[in-house]
């Protein structure tokens, strides 16, 4: 008769990583802070199956200046966040979205006079 052949896709894990509604929202605040501040200009998303990755760029036609990855296999290693920058060094890596976020947001600090 025929052959079944089983539909191609991963097996007992999930097919796509993402960024939850409360580390979206927190990452999106750190870019609507920055863009107007007038430092990024444009973002990316890519939602793979290894890691979920938001990219900030200053311009739209250049590297992303910063990018923020979720690896969920590195959570009981390294922690699954991480903090890439431009020349694709990882400066900052951690088990919690803030601290990793905590070298952006001290380029928003300005020092205000009385």
């Amino acid at each position: 008769m025929g052959v079944v052949t089983p539909f191609p896709g991963p097996r007992g894990g999930p097919s796509q990583i993402a960024f939850d509604r409360a580390e979206l929202s927190r990452i999106l605040d750190l870019y609507g802070r920055m863009v107007a501040a007038g430092h990024w200009r444009d973002y990316a998303l890519d939602l793979g199956h290894e890691a979920a990755v938001f990219s900030a760029f200053r311009r739209a036609a250049e590297r992303p200046e910063y990018r923020i990855e979720k690896r969920p296999a590195l959570r009981l290693r390294q922690g699954m966040w991480a903090l890439v920058g431009e020349a694709g060094m990882i400066l900052r890596r951690g088990h919690e979205l803030g601290p990793v976020l905590a070298p952006v947001e001290r380029k928003l600090m300005k020092l205000v006079d009385d």
